[in-house]
């Protein structure tokens, strides 16, 4: 992806597992903001670290990021210290995170303009597995 003269790139990062309408409102804000949108996609190990567990394995994240037309490129996450490099790396003007980072990430404001932005509320893809364990028992019994 070569930058063009005075091309904004906006990076963030995130699991964005069990892909739903808050991810796409998201990743649709994030492209109005700039030219360019990359999406730094944590990686299962780095997932563990983290203490997340995803259901979706980083190659089937990664696919369904790169077919939301408003991504550009997906990068791996794989490590908290890469943010600066990335940043450096891809001639990132702005990283955007959730609101519930607010503050996190303040320290990289030097290389690039830093933002929080508000989630979409009554969604997660946390919700989605809560909504989906009751019904796996009924599931479970149907295929026995």
């Amino acid at each position: 992806m070569n930058a063009k003269p005075n091309e904004r790139r906006i990076l963030t990062y995130g699991t964005f597992d069990l892909f739903h309408h808050g991810h796409v409102r998201l990743l649709r804000r994030l492209s109005t903001m700039g030219d360019r949108l990359i999406v730094g996609l944590s990686t299962d190990e780095f997932n563990k670290i983290k203490g997340k567990s995803a259901i979706m394995d980083f190659a089937e994240r990664r696919e369904v990021l790169l077919s939301c037309r408003y991504v550009d490129r997906v990068i791996a996450e794989e490590s908290w210290e890469q943010k600066r490099s990335d940043i450096v790396n891809y001639n990132i003007s702005l990283i955007a995170m959730g609101d519930d980072w607010a503050g996190r990430f303040d320290d990289l404001s030097d290389v690039a303009q830093v933002i929080y932005l508000s989630r979409t509320k009554s969604i997660s893809s946390s919700s989605i597995r809560q909504r989906v364990k009751p019904s796996l028992p009924a599931i479970d019994a149907i295929s026995a």
